[in-house]
């Protein structure tokens, strides 16, 4: 949907969040989910989708007849196609996913060619005149990219990016449309904060990737240079922000100096726990997140001292039997909560830091593109579990109540 002065902004959930293998039961779960949202939500206007599709739905429609099917469901509901989410290659829903939603990482060939489907089929979808993001993961996990291989896995992949961004240009040039791919830090990702990122861009893709572009396409360097800045941007997840300790000012004024674009913010909160000081409330503190940590996704956790020290663990069942003598002050944890949960027993989200980053958009404008990705429903605790389709409108209407003030017109 679009909000703001002159519809300037485009909001939209990711539908990640459907549990679905395959282009077919994803067509159908948006089939359920959408029109009655728009009606509540957009009943005159267009509404956005936030596409996601495994490498397998990804190949499954594009085959002409789902690809037909799909645009005259689009055309028939008042809908519209803006992003998509490229980070997970495989199903979400099944097998525990754990590290492995990093896989296949951007060294990889079958991760150039996946994304080169999601534009393709963007590229299709797009309204005329409106601009396209994919995002996806943060390159790698950093846990797969060993020392003595660093320098042969980061030139490994600048091309596989620059590939990307051939086929962008591309599409620009001979279709008129612009879609951008939007890099998402995320903890223990390959670039997991933003100062990783703008480490990244300004060691790798600026010296390494520039000249390689320019020499491809047989363009000046400064122009070369406009490509990259204008097709590889930033993702900002605000879980993921929030999880680093990363204050949202701080952020944007450092993108802004690196002169890097953001294509994308997803609307998330994490966990914020508070460490107690007694045995007895640190014991009901592991029972109580002893519940999040029965999931099928890695919850990364970092932890903080005064000293701005702190313990980091991969996953939150790897942290728990550490809980009772660790010496932290507070955890952040990736887990994506409700964005209308501020507490809950003894933990509390990250929504404060949500709602500063969505004040800042309100002040800058500093990109055009939201999604919300809260996914974590089935996994919640059953005290905080309501029917999706409520879920979801309180969602949205947690995040138009944060953006009323200056985007009115939904």
């Amino acid at each position: 949907m679009r909000i703001g002065n002159n519809g300037r902004f485009h909001l939209t959930y990711c539908t990640k969040i459907h549990r679905a293998n395959g282009w077919s039961e994803l067509f159908e779960a948006i089939k359920s989910y959408v029109p009655t949202l728009k009606s509540h939500l957009s009943p005159d206007q267009p509404f956005g989708i936030g596409l996601r599709l495994s490498a397998t739905a990804s190949a499954q429609l594009l085959e002409p007849s789902r690809l037909r099917a799909f645009k005259a469901f689009l055309a028939d509901h008042d809908l519209y196609v803006f992003t998509m989410n490229g980070f997970p290659f495989g199903d979400f829903y099944g097998p525990p996913v754990k590290a492995q939603i990093f896989a296949p990482d951007w060294q990889d060939e079958q991760r150039v060619q996946y994304t080169l489907r999601l534009i393709e089929i963007l590229r299709q979808l797009l309204p005329e005149g409106a601009e396209g993001s994919i995002s996806t993961l943060p390159l790698s996990y950093k846990a797969w990219i060993l020392a003595d291989d660093e320098e042969k896995a980061m030139e490994r992949i600048v091309r596989n990016l620059l590939c990307v961004v051939e086929a962008l240009i591309h599409v620009r040039k001979e279709y008129g449309c612009t879609i951008h791919l939007d890099i998402e830090p995320e903890p223990d990702g390959l670039v997991e904060n933003i100062g990783e990122f703008i480490q990244f861009y300004q060691k790798w893709l600026q010296p390494c990737g520039v000249p390689l572009l320019a020499k491809s396409l047989q363009v000046n360097v400064a122009e070369a240079r406009r490509y990259v800045e204008d097709y590889l941007r930033l993702c900002l997840d605000t879980c993921h922000l929030a999880v680093a300790y990363e204050e949202p000012a701080d952020v944007l004024r450092l993108l802004a100096e690196a002169g890097i674009g953001i294509g994308k913010v997803q609307i998330t909160s994490g966990l914020r726990v508070p460490i107690p000081k007694t045995r007895e409330k640190r014991t009901d503190l592991s029972r109580c997140l002893s519940r999040f940590a029965e999931s099928d996704y890695l919850h990364q956790v970092i932890g903080r001292r005064a000293d701005g020290s702190g313990n980091r663990f991969p996953d939150l069942c790897q942290a728990l039997p550490h809980l009772e003598e660790c010496r932290d002050d507070e955890w952040r944890i990736h887990y994506h909560m409700p964005l209308f949960v501020e507490d809950y027993q003894m933990l509390h989200s990250t929504q404060s830091e949500t709602v500063r980053l969505l004040q800042l958009l309100k002040e800058t404008g500093f990109t055009r593109h939201l999604e919300i990705e809260t996914y974590t429903w089935e996994q919640l605790p059953a005290d905080l579990k309501t029917p999706l389709h409520d879920s979801l409108l309180q969602e949205y209407r947690f995040v138009l109540s944060v953006l009323a003030e200056k985007m009115q017109g939904t």
